[in-house]
């Protein structure tokens, strides 16, 4: 196998979000090693300046570089928005993004109305709106600020009643106005999925986009001839901007709940 289909994949959020995008990928590309960063030390993004954004994402995507990796997920939908094309501009390698599923959610609603749950800064910006743009012929999209809600992932507080009242404050607005589907717009959202269920009653389907990702991810490797050939199942390398006891304990927890006690590692990443 050649070097470059052996190199592994980097993968990264401001959290632990982006894991839920790491897992589909690993399950669907077994044999590809990955590299995930958390970068905690700088969480969240959603309340952080375009600039700023931009230059954590260009630090981390100089650490993937210097590990030989052969592709980037921008596993954030804050991060996707203010800085991949600034990512693809500097580095010549497949760089694969996330953003709302509101075109699923488009396709797939009856009532006309769909709504997304988003960091404040997904949802201001030019990216963004153009994706709202988009659809606005075909239906109508609601839009609700959930800022609290990557506190509570990255805080481990999943099932609570505090938890599900937070949700609640966020989910039974869109309700209220008579969505179908609602798209997930940050990929923290996805470990609050119960409480998001939960919360709809029933009335809106939840629309994940964590799938269509990774097979993006496969579509690229496949256009470059990069994927592995590998047979046997491959590792993946943890690593956190802020490597406290309590975030490297949530990664594992997140990557592999069965298996707190895991012997992957979590490592501290000084950028």
């Amino acid at each position: 196998m050649s070097k470059k289909k052996a190199a592994p994949i980097g993968i990264f959020d401001s959290g632990v979000g982006g894991l839920s995008i790491a897992k589909d990928i690993s399950e669907l590309l077994p044999h590809e090693h990955l590299i995930y960063v958390a970068d905690q030390a700088y969480s969240p993004y959603g309340n952080k300046s375009k600039k700023d954004i931009e230059e954590r994402c260009f630090a981390i995507a100089q650490f993937f570089i210097t590990q030989q990796c052969k592709a980037i997920v921008v596993a954030c939908n804050t991060a996707t928005v203010n800085a991949i094309e600034l990512l693809r501009a500097n580095f010549d390698i497949p760089i694969v993004g996330v953003e709302p599923g509101i075109k699923p959610a488009a396709l797939n609603s009856k009532s006309g109305i769909v709504g997304v749950l988003a960091t404040e800064q997904t949802i201001n910006s030019d990216t963004f709106k153009a994706l709202v743009n988009r659809f606005v012929d075909h239906v109508d999209v609601r839009v609700q600020a959930s800022p609290k809600l990557v506190d509570l992932v990255e805080n481990n507080d999943l099932t609570s009643e505090y938890a599900q009242q937070i949700v609640n404050e966020y989910v039974t607005p869109l309700i209220n106005q008579g969505v179908d589907q609602i798209a997930l717009g940050c990929t923290h959202y996805v470990f609050l999925a119960p409480l998001i269920k939960k919360a709809v009653a029933g009335s809106a389907s939840i629309i994940n986009t964590a799938a269509p990702v990774a097979a993006q991810l496969q579509r690229r490797l496949l256009e470059k001839e990069l994927l592995s050939t590998n047979d046997e199942k491959a590792s993946v390398t943890l690593f956190t901007t802020l490597a406290s006891k309590q975030n490297k304990l949530l990664i594992k927890d997140l990557w592999s709940p069965s298996d707190r006690k895991s012997d992957i590692a979590v490592n501290q990443l000084d950028i």
